[in-house]
């Protein structure tokens, strides 16, 4: 299922505060038929992972299932179901338990298309991903009555909390 390859610790600077965060990095490959978002917050979950992040991924897709950028709380159905081969050009987001990612996909012909993962990313040879985890930091989502959508929320932990 998932391969860990890498393991590092660094610095790394919130840039909202400027107070700072070890970060911890690990990096997953993926194989064909294996769901990119079940397998990575299967990866967070046996990890434990509190501020777990997508730094980058390369790979291909055979399903997709995205939300267009105008959707709304009331009306999410601004949806469209990918079919077929596609590279992942790009691919963001926080996989705390209600992950929220964003990807960007090209079909053969070069044509490219983006929004909000609403699951369905199926491999089709290959998602190599790198994981960044915010030691410092804990990740979660609260309904934000502005948007009504849950939002981000960012917690310091500490120092009991980053030995659990």
């Amino acid at each position: 299922m998932c391969v860990c390859v890498l393991e590092q610790e660094s610095r790394a600077e919130m840039s909202s505060s400027g107070a700072g965060s070890s970060l911890q990095v690990h990096v997953i490959r993926l194989g064909p038929g294996q769901d990119l978002v079940s397998s990575l917050q299967a990866f967070v979950q046996e990890r434990k992972l509190r501020a777990p992040f997508i730094v980058t991924c390369v790979g291909s897709v055979t399903k997709a299932t995205l939300r267009l950028a105008n959707a709304t709380a009331a009306n999410t159905n601004e949806v469209i179901h990918l079919s077929g081969p596609h590279e992942i050009v790009s691919l963001v987001g926080t996989l705390n338990p209600c992950a929220h990612l964003h990807v960007c996909l090209s079909d053969g012909e070069g044509r490219t298309v983006g929004g909000h993962v609403l699951g369905d990313l199926d491999v089709f040879t290959t998602a190599e991903v790198v994981v960044g985890e915010a030691l410092d930091l804990e990740f979660s989502r609260e309904t934000d009555e502005r948007t009504g959508f849950p939002e981000l929320v960012v917690h310091s932990r500490s120092q009991t909390q980053k030995t659990d």
